[in-house]
């Protein structure tokens, strides 16, 4: 289904005042914005944000809000909300079709199009929350596939100048988890394009797991939509999937990044792990690029001594039942709750292995 891009509007809405952006983010945690206002279409995002840079108070730009913590005392400034929408398939050649899909389409709504579509490219990362917009920024990845892989280009608000332009993918720096997008705050992405290939079978399935549960082969195809109804029941089993009912499911997501280790460094590292989690227990570990290899945050979690369900002073804040990567809201908590168990949890593991864990989500107005 193919449905208008965003472009031009009359006006921009009125902003509304004291919204609280716990109702705007996946954790529900977070206080009132001082200005929030709905940009709806792109020259909308442009005239918002342009605005707003141009007035003394600080500007956060919101999509989803599953990617974000945000302090209990809220946001000071001006929030603006990408809520754009619109979609478009093109066909570039017989092997490639180039999917545009505006920055505030849900993208597991995008998800599930692209794979009704019988395009491969996306099924696995099927589930994740929040916006499209976000998905460039934080190169989002799942199950053995990251968005660099297929993002051909993002249209970009460059705020130093009110000025947009395209900028292919190869010049946004994608790497795990992050590309140059990723903790700036001089752009704003307004669409992205991909390049997805026709046909009912999936990309080549690498990540273990899923291949067992497809009962195929590591580097096989399988039909793409039985590829996502396992990616999502994957998830769903590791409280990944937002039911608003299941406060098990009420997180950022994955909350620290695997660490990486020097591949130099990694028999001392292996040396403390063993000392600490015992020599008989095999460490997780994956090729990461040249010279380094990746850890498991989760498994060291729970080696240092966090197992799923542990909670935080009080009871309202815990790692997820199913879960340990996943700090959840139980309901009713706060933010400096929620840190505190990040705090609890990244220092044991410190402790433990000498391993810093990162956390993945933005931090707004608050920190580790």
């Amino acid at each position: 289904m193919t449905t208008p891009l965003s472009g031009s509007a009359a006006d921009v809405a009125a902003p509304r005042a004291d919204v609280p952006l716990a109702e705007h983010t996946t954790l529900r945690l977070g206080g009132p914005a001082a200005s929030f206002l709905d940009a709806t279409t792109s020259d909308e995002i442009v005239e918002a944000v342009t605005a707003a840079d141009s007035s003394a108070s600080p500007v956060l730009v919101l999509g989803g809000g599953s990617n974000l913590v945000v302090s209990d005392s809220g946001f000071p400034g001006s929030v603006v909300r990408i809520a754009t929408t619109g979609r478009r398939f093109d066909r570039v050649d017989e092997s490639t079709v180039e999917f545009t899909a505006e920055a505030g389409e849900n993208w597991d709504d995008v998800v599930a199009d692209v794979v009704d579509q019988q395009l491969a490219g996306f099924e696995c990362l099927s589930g994740i929350p929040g916006r499209v917009g976000a998905v460039p920024v934080q190169n989002v990845g799942a199950y053995g596939i990251e968005v660099a892989e297929v993002l051909r280009s993002v249209d970009l608000l460059d705020r130093r100048t009110g000025t947009t332009s395209t900028v292919p993918a190869a010049e946004l720096g994608l790497a795990y988890r992050t590309s140059v997008l990723k903790g700036q705050d001089d752009a704003v992405v307004l669409r992205a394009r991909f390049g997805l290939r026709p046909g009912p079978d999936s990309v080549p399935i690498r990540y273990p797991e899923l291949a067992r549960t497809l009962g195929v082969e590591v580097g096989s195809r399988a039909p793409i939509a039985e590829v996502r109804r396992a990616v999502l029941g994957l998830r769903a089993g590791k409280g990944m999937v937002l039911d608003p009912s299941d406060p098990d499911t009420w997180s950022a997501g994955s909350f620290f990044t695997n660490p990486f280790v020097a591949q130099a460094d990694l028999p001392e590292t292996l040396d403390r792990i063993a000392a600490e989690a015992g020599s008989e227990v095999p460490v997780p570990q994956y090729p990461a690029g040249e010279g380094h290899v990746k850890l498991s945050a989760a498994w060291l979690i729970e080696r240092a001594g966090f197992h799923k369900g542990h909670a935080g002073p009080g009871g309202r804040v815990a790692l997820s039942g199913k879960h340990t990567l996943a700090l959840t809201n139980r309901g009713g908590a706060t933010t400096e709750e929620l840190l505190g168990l990040a705090r609890e949890v990244r220092d044991g593991v410190e402790n433990a292995f000498g391993i810093e864990l990162h956390p993945e989500p933005i931090l707004v107005n608050c920190s580790l």
